[in-house]
């Protein structure tokens, strides 16, 4: 039943003639004497007391405290961790952030590669523009810079269809203003390209190109054809002069 007295037990041996005395004690404890055996010099006293009830709201206050100290540890912890994860991964990120660029900053000579060569600002260029169509030089610049832009003052020297295309020409260039009469310098060659592909620029554009006519020409250094001493160009742009 709900109201039943639980008890607790407990035995206590003694010395002939102080049992009286620890009864007493015990007494005053809040025990009660069930039982003594009476032994040749010592005596078995039993006692019992009422259980005392368990204090449960205390335990589950403490309980819910309990377990509420274990969310905020269990939270700082977390946010602790977190925060040393974040600073390691700043550390990182600033780590990172103080290595060298993946991409190498372009050295000087990189950067002049870069740059449109012109007979002012490439020596090797300029002699080029000088040497005869055959000369090696033309080979040795063609292999060192092919695909790089390449910008001079020259003149058409020759101007014709290409193959039974009445609107696409193959021009021969030189350097200067000579036209037919250049006899210096190397045969450049603007091969299979329309008048649009020349890419005239200026205040007066003519209707017609021809040879004599003298231009600035801007164009990507292709390949040398050695066997026919044709160094061969691609147009970008071609500026009125």
């Amino acid at each position: 039943m709900a109201d039943e007295i639980k008890y607790e037990y407990k035995a206590v041996q003694t010395v002939r003639g102080t049992s009286g005395l620890v009864i007493s004690k015990m007494e005053k404890d809040g025990w009660e004497l069930v039982e003594q055996a009476q032994g040749t010099l010592r005596s078995t006293l039993e006692f019992r007391r009422p259980k005392k009830p368990q204090p449960w709201l205390l335990i589950g206050t403490a309980a819910a405290v309990l377990v509420i100290l274990t969310i905020v540890i269990g939270a700082a912890s977390a946010l602790s961790d977190g925060g040393e994860k974040k600073g390691e991964s700043d550390k990182s990120a600033a780590a990172a952030s103080e290595k060298p660029s993946a991409t190498p900053t372009p050295t000087a000579a990189e950067s002049a590669a870069t740059e449109v060569i012109t007979p002012q600002n490439n020596p090797e260029f300029a002699a080029l523009l000088k040497a005869d169509s055959c000369d090696d030089a033309n080979l040795d610049f063609a292999s060192r810079h092919e695909g790089q832009t390449v910008a001079f003052n020259g003149s058409i020297v020759n101007m014709a269809s290409h193959g039974d295309d009445d609107t696409r020409y193959d021009f021969l260039l030189g350097p200067g203003d000579k036209g037919p009469n250049t006899t210096v310098g190397p045969a450049f060659k603007y091969e299979d390209v329309n008048i649009f592909d020349l890419k005239l620029t200026g205040k007066k554009i003519p209707a017609l190109v021809g040879a004599g006519d003298k231009f600035r020409f801007v164009a990507e250094v292709g390949e040398f054809n050695a066997d026919q001493c044709v160094f061969f160009l691609d147009p970008i742009s071609t500026g009125i002069r």
